[in-house]
């Protein structure tokens, strides 16, 4: 049976990760639910990137589910997973727009020996993100 795996993140500033996710790294906006007690707060987003979709929300401790997540600044900013996102196109350019944008480059873009290339990047709460034109699908 056929699965997709969808990364699920927590933001202090839904709103404003939103923003960046779009602008920086070419996320789209496919649908934001913001709260209709505090418009600050986004109870659930869905940002996609070509085929790929990552799921978003306010940070929030009024869940059971909350309950067991942190912020990267309340763990020296380590992370335990991280998005792998496949950029089909030029690359050194997304690379460019998100460094520009503001992305904190973990790993500068490199050609890998594996094959395409890649960089690491952190959006403005600490969350990492890997962005690379290796497509584990295309292997055999």
């Amino acid at each position: 049976m056929p699965s997709t795996v969808i990364p699920c993140l927590r933001y202090r500033d839904a709103l404003g990760a939103i923003d960046f996710l779009c602008k920086a790294f070419g996320f789209e906006r496919h649908a934001v639910y913001v709260n209709e007690n505090d418009g600050r707060l986004v109870d659930h987003a869905q940002l996609t990137y070509g085929d790929g979709m990552v799921m978003l929300g306010s940070v929030r401790d009024d869940t059971p589910f909350a309950r067991h997540m942190v912020q990267p600044d309340e763990v020296m900013g380590r992370e335990t997973q991280c998005a792998c996102v496949t950029v089909r196109g030029d690359l050194r350019t997304h690379y460019e727009r998100a460094r520009n944008a503001g992305a904190v480059i973990v790993d500068d873009y490199e050609e890998k020996d594996y094959g395409g290339a890649g960089y690491s990047a952190r959006d403005p709460e600490g969350h990492l993100w890997y962005f690379g034109t290796y497509d584990p699908w295309t292997i055999a």
